[in-house]
Formats: structure tokens, C-alpha cells, sequence
């Protein structure tokens, strides 16, 4: 068991609304709306200020949570299998990218890997907007090269608005 994990935990309760102000929500909003123009994908952001203890307890990954989040938000679910889940798990300094399978057959990892990278990154110095923007608008140039828009219309599947957990 992890003690110092738990410990972080549970005093980052309420740390996605520290970081992620409404403000910075809305750049991201404006970051996904504007990128999902570009492409065929749909694009997810959620943040999560911090684990339930039972999940914790169990030793809940944050690739883990990532899974269920895709799940439970239901971004598995559009016409095109092309949603991708932008997850972050702020006491875990965590960030991970979770593809449907449309997408996730033609981008290898190392790909949302970088962009995990930059986004920790710019994390680290504090700079949670900028971060997360880059990282949206770094997800959409990847599904524009991928599933490019082609002038096609792209039914907005999944709300643009990032979830705060």
C-alpha cells in the first residue's frame, strides 16, 4: 500500500477546480470546438482532482481510471469509433490518452505519448491552460493527419466542455 499516494490524494480534493478555473475551462472548450473542425475525432477532456480511497486502497492505476472514465463518459460511443479520451489525474501528476479502436489501429502510442510529455510538462511549471490547450490542440493535429475533415460535417458526438471529476 502506498501511503504517500493516499496521503497526496486526499489532499488534492478540489484541486481541479484550483487548477482548472472556469476560465481555463473555456480555453479548453474553445481548444477542442476549434480542433474538431480539422478532423473526423471526437475529443473528451476530463480531470480528476483526486481517487475515492477504495480505489486507492485496490491500487487503482491511473491507466486504469483512464479505462473507466472512457467508459463511463461514454466516448467509445460515436458513429466512427474516433473518440479519444484526454484524462488527467492531478495528485498522480498522470496523464494519459485513451483512443477507440478506429483510432487507436492507425496512432501508435509514442504519439500520445509526446503529447502526455508536453502536457506534464507545462504542468509542472504551473501552467495548467497552456497545458492542457497544447495538448488538445497537439491530439488534434494527429487526428487531422489521421482522419483529416475532408469538408465533411462532423457531428458533435461528445460535449466540448472538459469534465471536472
Amino acid at each position: 500500500m502506498n501511503f504517500a499516494r493516499i496521503f497526496r490524494h486526499l489532499v488534492s480534493e478540489g484541486s481541479g477546480r484550483r487548477h482548472f478555473p472556469p476560465r481555463t475551462l473555456d480555453a479548453i472548450q474553445h481548444a477542442v470546438a476549434a480542433g474538431e473542425s480539422r478532423h473526423r475525432g471526437q475529443v473528451c477532456f476530463a480531470i480528476e482532482g483526486a481517487l475515492p480511497l477504495r480505489d486507492l486502497l485496490a491500487g487503482r492505476t491511473a491507466r486504469q481510471r483512464a479505462h473507466e472514465v472512457f467508459a463511463h463518459l461514454r466516448v467509445w460511443d460515436t458513429e466512427h469509433n474516433s473518440g479519444v479520451l484526454i484524462y488527467v489525474l492531478l495528485p498522480d501528476h498522470a496523464i494519459e490518452i485513451v483512443a477507440d479502436r478506429g483510432i487507436a489501429a492507425r496512432v501508435a502510442q509514442p504519439e500520445w505519448q509526446a503529447v502526455c510529455d508536453g502536457m506534464r510538462a507545462a504542468f509542472a511549471a504551473g501552467e495548467y491552460e497552456r497545458g492542457a490547450c497544447a495538448g488538445v490542440n497537439a491530439v488534434c493535429a494527429i487526428l487531422a493527419r489521421h482522419f483529416p475533415a475532408n469538408g465533411g460535417r462532423n457531428d458533435n458526438e461528445l460535449p466540448d466542455r472538459p469534465v471536472v471529476l
